[in-house]
């Protein structure tokens, strides 16, 4: 007795795709990279998921750095805006929450290590990308920054946020990272004030500190500049 193959299920039979839009593809491309890793969030590899093919993604979306902006965009919803007051509302010093605000994107940034390094490129514009840069702009026309060196500072700012995350994820990242850092220690210590004198005289200073320490010292040093750094002339 022969077997027989299954009958073919009519169009009508099968559940409708759920239409495709600009939301759906964001979502499921934040799922995949939470799951995989950015690296996998390919307009490929979205198509498979959404059962369709990769052209139709090239409507909504026009390349993998747009997409990649498009998901960065998504988690800066995370980011800890503070309390919400106007200018000169806040409690505490604006220096201290204008550091806070960045600390906080710095940390939506190391939840996402491959996230980090694609931030170095990628150029949201949504609504939660303008809230971070409004609310930056906010607190440096509270503490007295001239409206130019906001414009500059702003940008600033935010790249040093940026580069920061994307150097302690690549750290992490790096299963040679540990034995780097001890090589450098043992060099930095081997040192003689003969021949690298400053080197010898801040000695193990000069990899003290936690990273949330440097991390919280370097935002306020940039914030200080902002402040005190006049715009070259036209």
């Amino acid at each position: 007795m022969t077997s027989r193959s299954p009958a073919p299920r009519s169009r009508r039979e099968r559940p409708a795709k759920p239409a495709l839009s600009y939301e759906g593809i964001v979502d499921t491309a934040v799922r995949v990279m939470r799951a995989e890793g950015l690296q996998r969030v390919t307009m490929r590899r979205l198509a498979q998921e959404l059962d369709t093919g990769p052209a139709s993604l090239y409507v909504y979306l026009a390349n993998t750095a747009e997409l990649h902006a498009a998901i960065l965009e998504e988690l800066l919803g995370a980011v800890d805006l503070g309390p919400g007051e106007g200018p000169g509302e806040g409690p505490g010093d604006w220096r201290e929450r204008l550091a806070a605000v960045l600390a906080s994107y710095t940390r939506v940034l190391f939840q996402h290590p491959s996230l980090a390094h694609s931030a170095l490129l990628a150029r949201p514009s949504g609504p939660n990308y303008l809230a971070l840069v409004e609310a930056v702009l906010a607190l440096l026309h509270e503490g007295g920054v001239p409206d130019g060196q906001a414009a500059w500072g702003v940008d600033v700012l935010l790249q040093t946020a940026t580069a920061i995350a994307a150097e302690q994820a690549g750290r992490d990242q790096d299963a040679h990272a540990e034995d780097e850092h001890g090589a450098l220690a043992d060099a930095l210590r081997a040192t003689t004030p003969e021949r690298h004198p400053r080197i010898a005289a801040l000695g193990a200073d000069l990899l003290s500190g936690t990273p949330e320490q440097r991390l919280a010292w370097i935002l306020r040093t940039v914030i200080n500049g902002t402040l005190v750094t006049p715009r070259p002339e036209a």
